[in-house]
């Protein structure tokens, strides 16, 4: 086996392990993330795959709902990047309103780890596909992620859980207003 082939299994692994931790809000592992080797890595390929996930769940649903190719193309775009542009604007929103709070913070770059690390409740947007639970599921997700990135801005900044979740909440209804709007666009092009 080569050293390639060696290093995909053992990267697979490693990225569950991080998935497990992030999961399960484990401010340990947070507080850490920034001395994780290769963290923005590993953080953007958290985000990949919740974006990868978005766009399999918008795929199901569009092609139930018969869009044309073109459409679909379009639609699983739009969702991947919105996922993606979505990461990178909650963490310069938190960046600058935990900048005007507390002078001394990490870089922009310090918190791209921790705060993709906590888009890994978004992996499991594909179960947004069952039936009759899809909304309950996103908002769950939602509201999951939510809870991580307060634990990540809580111990990448070192600051109280009330100034943490301050800070998050200032860019968290502009992501969910982005999203709607996405899904909004979606229905509007399957018309």
């Amino acid at each position: 086996m080569s050293a390639s082939n060696k290093k995909s299994p053992q990267r697979i692994w490693k990225i569950l392990r991080i998935l497990k931790k992030a999961l399960t809000l484990n401010a340990t592992f947070y507080e850490n993330a920034p001395n994780t080797p290769k963290t923005h890595q590993l953080a953007l390929t958290i985000v990949i795959l919740a974006a990868l996930s978005h766009m399999l769940g918008s795929a199901v649903i569009l092609l139930i709902n018969r869009a044309s190719l073109p459409v679909l193309l379009l639609a699983l775009v739009i969702d991947g990047l919105s996922v993606v542009a979505g990461y990178y604007f909650w963490t310069f929103t938190i960046w600058k309103v935990g900048q005007w709070l507390k002078p001394i913070d990490p870089s922009y770059g310090d918190l791209l780890g921790p705060i993709g690390f906590a888009y890994a409740p978004q992996v499991l947007n594909f179960l947004t596909l069952i039936p009759l639970l899809g909304e309950p599921i996103v908002l769950i997700l939602s509201l999951w992620s939510l809870l991580a990135v307060i634990v990540a801005v809580r111990q990448g900044l070192d600051i109280t859980t009330r100034r943490s979740a301050f800070i998050c909440l200032v860019g968290w209804p502009l992501i969910q207003v982005g999203i709607g709007f996405i899904q909004v666009l979606e229905q509007k092009l399957i018309q």
